[in-house]
């Protein structure tokens, strides 16, 4: 009897500790991949600035800098505060954005405040997301200068087939090649790790630049030279901020559990592995990580270091899909078509024009900046004030969401602005030598973004404005009704107790009326996900009529059919087969003299007339869709 049920109790223990270990495995290849990566650049732009020169305390006092940056912004920040901060589950700044505002919802001035900074910060997200990509595969394949020179007029060319397989892939979804992804990036971890420790056996005395005194002890003798390198030093957290936008996918604990058994060691090793090589061999700094490596092992490691830098760029893409799908359901994006790469996996989604934009972006980049250490210069601006509105938001949630004290609210997330805002100060350095460029991305996408918002607001407005009450019309249509015909009709509509434009048309043009009638709202919440209870509002009209509002978080799948088909449950008959959908196609005709400037107005129209048709984004079945066009004037 004790035999079988240690058996029984050992099992769930066993089954959590493979879980546990695939999770992690899981977080070191997607999580951790640009952070790892960082290593091939950052060290090699602090050294080959010119502004720090080759003495033994100057070594000490940049390594010790790197590790205590990573302590302070990743171990602490993120890992042990940050990441606190989860959305029922969901990490990221969307989600952080949501909850942040959902906190200080009875203070609407401070609540629009706070969606403007958020939104800001999403649309830096993609200004980043060109920058990683192209400085890290082209920092893997400089590797081949470090082999010969001759290879040097293949790098860049090299680097955009790459790069150009990588995004060609993604309509065929990553879910075969992505169980891959994990080992190769430990492999990447352990490689890096050795290559450190093979220097640092000669110099063992270089580990004492743990010690806090040396990051201190250069600070105060070179407080300008830091200020300075601040900006090149953070390449070091390259991605830092992806272990919170991926909580939703793994958990805190394989998260934290990857970061300090194995990226962290892994990463430290490596720096100061660096920093042993050019204390004996200074003329090394022109790409100090290649340089660890034996002859004989630098093919190889190119490959090595390109596969890891390809991971890296995939977690990236796809993360640019997911963000962009959670920010067209908060209403900040026109719809995209999205498609799904998995039968399986739901958050398997590829969406060509996200893909193709940022491929066009990224060859852009690589192509006038033409090496890493020039897009080095780019890096940095849009992922340190990404990193100063997550400390913001981070003070909103655990101040008015967890109801700490005002004092421990500023404690915790004072000092984190201070050295937030102090490698932003420094990167501002960097504005007209390629800063420029991810800011303009972000700015540009911002302007679409709130153009689409402040579109949409008046667009609902002026159908409001023109609407007629619903229990109103069909009181009067029902005094003398028209002739009803079989089947369910299912009329969409942006606000609820209105009529339906589709209703009128159909109505006028038609002069039938359907057996059975759903007058349907869509709407989209703040938060990551709503539960099966929270789905459905169903409110009945009379005369088998029923307003319906269904609700989505926005990282909901919406599908339309599937949500109403639960209406069975509650006594009422929904037949696929006998069911159709009613859509009104508006055209956006801008006015001179309306609610946004003339230009905007032009750009909201184009984006609306471009925007995926509604029944594709719901998931609604072809052959049951009909499309009513009107006109409605901003």
């Amino acid at each position: 009897m004790s035999s079988g049920l240690t058996r029984v109790r050992s099992l769930p223990v066993s089954s959590t500790r493979s879980s546990l270990v695939a999770l992690t495995l899981g977080a070191i290849g997607v999580v951790y991949g640009d952070i790892g990566t960082s290593v091939l650049y950052a060290m090699k732009e602090v050294f080959g600035s010119g502004h720090v020169p080759f003495t033994h305390d100057n070594v000490y006092g940049i390594l010790s800098i790197f590790f205590w940056t990573l302590t302070t912004i990743v171990s602490v920040k993120y890992v042990v505060l940050v990441l606190r901060a989860d959305n029922h589950g969901e990490g990221g700044l969307v989600a952080m954005l949501a909850l942040a505002s959902q906190s200080v919802k009875d203070r609407p001035q401070l609540r629009k405040v706070l969606l403007v900074v958020g939104i800001f910060g999403t649309c830096l997200f993609y200004g980043d997301g060109v920058i990683t990509p192209a400085i890290s595969v082209l920092s893997a394949v400089e590797g081949l200068e470090v082999i010969s020179p001759a290879f040097k007029k293949y790098v860049i060319p090299l680097t955009l087939v790459i790069l150009f397989g990588l995004f060609w892939v993604q309509k065929r979804g990553t879910a075969g090649i992505g169980q891959f992804f994990g080992p190769i990036t430990l492999v990447w971890f352990v490689t890096i790790a050795v290559l450190g420790v093979s220097h640092i056996v000669h110099h063992p005395e270089i580990l004492f630049a743990i010690s806090p005194h040396y990051a201190l002890g250069f600070m105060w003798n070179e407080p300008g030279t830091t200020f300075i390198i601040l900006g090149a030093v953070v390449l070091c957290v390259t991605g830092g901020e992806a272990l919170y936008a991926d909580m939703g996918h793994f958990g805190k604990k394989p998260i934290r559990l990857a970061w300090f058994s194995v990226v962290m060691p892994c990463l430290t090793l490596n720096y100061f592995g660096q920093g042993a090589l050019l204390l004996a061999e200074p003329e090394a700094v022109k790409n100090p990580f290649f340089m660890m490596a034996p002859d004989w092992a630098l093919l190889p490691l190119v490959g090595l270091a390109t596969m890891a830098t390809v991971i890296a760029s995939q977690a990236l893409i796809s993360g640019a899909f997911s963000v962009t799908k959670q920010v067209i359901q908060l209403g900040y994006l026109p719809r995209l078509q999205v498609l799904h790469t998995s039968e399986t996996d739901t958050g398997q989604i590829y969406m060509p024009f996200v893909n193709w934009g940022l491929f066009t972006a990224i060859v852009l980049a690589v192509v006038m900046f033409k090496s890493s250490s020039n897009l080095a210069a780019a890096y940095g601006i849009a992922v340190c004030t990404d990193m100063l509105i997550t400390t913001v938001l981070t003070f909103f949630v655990i101040r008015y969401a967890w109801k700490l004290p005002l004092a421990l609210c500023i404690g915790a997330t004072g000092f984190f602005f201070v050295v937030d805002l102090a490698f932003w100060a420094s990167n501002l350095l960097k504005l007209f030598d390629g800063g420029w460029f991810p800011l303009l991305i972000g700015a540009a996408v911002f302007t679409l973004m709130l153009t689409w918002h402040d579109g949409r607001s008046l667009l609902n407005e002026s159908l409001r404005s023109d609407a007629l009450k619903l229990n109103d019309f069909l009181e009067a249509v029902f005094v003398a009704p028209p002739t009803r015909v079989e089947g369910t009709a299912v009329f969409l509509t942006a606000e609820p107790g209105n009529v339906p434009n589709a209703l009128l048309h159909n109505l006028k043009h038609n002069k039938v009326l359907h057996q059975r009638n759903l007058f349907v709202t869509v709407r989209s919440h703040e938060v990551p996900r709503m539960d099966a209870q929270q789905r459905l509002e169903v409110t009945p009209l009379g005369h088998d009529c029923w307003q319906v509002i269904v609700n989505y978080g926005f990282k909901d799948n919406p599908d339309l059919p599937s949500a109403l088909a639960t209406i069975e449950g509650e006594g009422y008959q929904l037949d696929p087969m006998m069911t159709s959908y009613f859509l009104s196609r508006d055209i956006v005709i801008p006015t001179i003299g309306g609610g946004m400037a003339t230009w905007r107005e032009k750009l909201f129209a184009q984006m609306h007339h471009n925007a995926s048709a509604a029944a594709e984004f719901l998931n609604l079945p072809t052959n049951a869709v009909v499309e009513l066009g009107s006109k409605i004037e901003i």
